[in-house]
């Protein structure tokens, strides 16, 4: 008989080393399958954190939490971009270019603004406010220059902002110029009458309806809109003398509502070198590291505005820009 079979068994026959084997096997695969479990369990915990962290940054940059330019801790040349139409709804407001602005100037790494303008006007309320915030900031920080680079056009208000600059740089094939006020819209009377269409407007006010699309054209309220446009006009032309100094070259033409090209507009003094943003921001400034400051709208606000815009335009039928 063999000594193996000389052992006393347990209760359920099994001898005890061979238990103590089958127990201690046991318990190494539950605690494997455990350590295997949890491992995995942390990794799912590390990869879902990555991606939470991954969708909430592209969420800050989609909705524009972030801050243009809060960035930079070197010395650089801050730079705003002035990109499209200027109005309260459109690409160009005065609340956004104000936050720009006031980002630029609070950052003590700025050494000088370039304001980069690709705009062919728009509301003559919103340049104006944006105006009168770059020449406040030129006071209060006399150190800092301020420069407008054009690139394919500046005109009309796009131009009301960049004689608020120290200097304006353009491109040789830029439109620069158009310094009027326009007011549009269209008159439907006789495509009403041709229809059959018959207006029925009451007012409280004997003015109230005036410049109204659907009612013939009064001599008296197109006399008045024609003297509040020439008041705005000379506002803005008060607003370019100012900014240009002497180096403007006054001829009959140039309040007139007529564009040139950069190459031209330099002639006239209403611009006063050739330039893009990088020849400015290296060879005037001095600081070739250009940092971006400007203030985008979050999509949600953009479609808000356009949405608010188209409603405003339906139910008012026009106004009043610097185009």
């Amino acid at each position: 008989m063999s000594e193996h079979e000389n052992q006393p068994t347990d209760q359920n026959g099994q001898h005890p080393n061979e238990a103590d084997w089958q127990h201690q096997t046991l318990e190494k695969l539950v605690f494997s399958a455990l350590k295997e479990q949890r491992r995995t369990r942390h990794w799912g915990i590390f990869f879902k954190s990555l991606t939470f962290v991954y969708l909430f940054v592209l969420l800050f940059y989609a909705l524009d939490w972030i801050g243009a330019g809060a960035g930079a801790a070197t010395d650089h040349t801050a730079l705003i971009d002035f990109q499209g139409e200027i109005g309260s709804t459109a690409e160009i407001t005065a609340d956004s270019a104000i936050t720009s602005l006031q980002s630029a100037y609070d950052n003590k790494h700025t050494k000088g603004i370039i304001l980069r303008i690709n705009s062919p006007g728009g509301s003559p309320v919103q340049a104006g406010i944006i105006n009168d915030e770059i020449r406040r900031q030129r006071k209060l920080h006399p150190n800092i220059p301020v420069y407008a680079v054009v690139e394919d056009i500046c005109a009309s208000g796009g131009y009301y902002i960049a004689v608020a600059a120290d200097r304006i740089y353009v491109d040789k094939a830029s439109i620069v110029g158009s310094i009027g006020v326009l007011m549009d819209g269209f008159g439907f009377t006789g495509t009403m009458q041709k229809l059959g269409v018959e207006r029925r407007l009451l007012t409280a006010g004997k003015n109230k309806a005036i410049l109204d699309p659907f009612s013939p054209v009064n001599p008296k309220h197109q006399e008045f809109a024609q003297q509040m446009l020439d008041q705005i006009h000379q506002q803005f032309i008060a607003v370019v003398r100012e900014g240009r100094g002497n180096r403007l070259k006054e001829t009959p033409e140039l309040f007139s509502g007529l564009f040139w090209s950069g190459e031209t507009s330099i002639e006239m003094g209403l611009a006063d070198g050739l330039g893009s943003s990088e020849y400015v921001a290296r060879e005037i400034i001095k600081q070739e590291n250009i940092v971006d400051f400007t203030t985008h709208e979050s999509l949600a606000d953009r479609f808000a505005k356009r949405f608010g815009a188209s409603m405003a335009n339906t139910l008012t039928g026009g106004s009043i820009k610097l185009h």
